[in-house]
């Protein structure tokens, strides 16, 4: 695994008026440091999400990851589905992404998402890899209590 160093920071549906509300914390959970993300998701006044992420370049340029399959994280959850969100350079909207789904449970798990499983969100854009320049992990689509936890994350090949 290439190991990625993420300054990653929250977001929440307030930007387009929804009321979900939430925190991102750096803590220590099980012996291992994490970046920790907690709340609730309503789908009150056409919200639905809060989410961390980070920029892999800085001032969000793209980042070459074509040499690898895809992304791997170190999670620990509150048995809920999350999903993790990829934007390239291609991008030109906030609603746009690449997407894919995965389970966080309660003990820490490795979750691999492949390049190839990622679905195109509200865009005609392929996904290419070699055009990375975000990566978000996000509670979406249902109001639910949030509690995600990512020990370390990268690509692998």
């Amino acid at each position: 695994m290439r190991p990625l160093t993420p300054n990653w920071e929250y977001v929440a549906d307030g930007v387009m008026g929804g009321v979900s509300e939430g925190q991102m914390t750096s803590t220590r959970i099980d012996g291992r440091d994490a970046a920790r993300l907690i709340g609730n998701v309503s789908l009150d006044n056409n919200g639905g999400f809060i989410q961390m992420a980070f920029d892999l370049m800085p001032a969000g340029g793209a980042f070459d990851a074509s040499a690898w399959r895809g992304v791997e994280m170190s999670v620990r959850g509150n048995d809920e589905g999350y999903d993790l969100r990829l934007r390239t350079d291609q991008l030109t909207r906030p609603w746009q992404s690449f997407r894919c789904l995965f389970h966080a449970p309660s003990v820490w798990t490795t979750r691999r998402m492949a390049f190839a499983d990622m679905t195109a969100h509200k865009t005609d854009a392929a996904f290419d890899p070699a055009r990375l320049r975000r990566i978000g992990v996000l509670a979406i689509g249902r109001a639910f209590a949030v509690d995600i936890a990512v020990a370390s994350i990268g690509f692998y090949r």
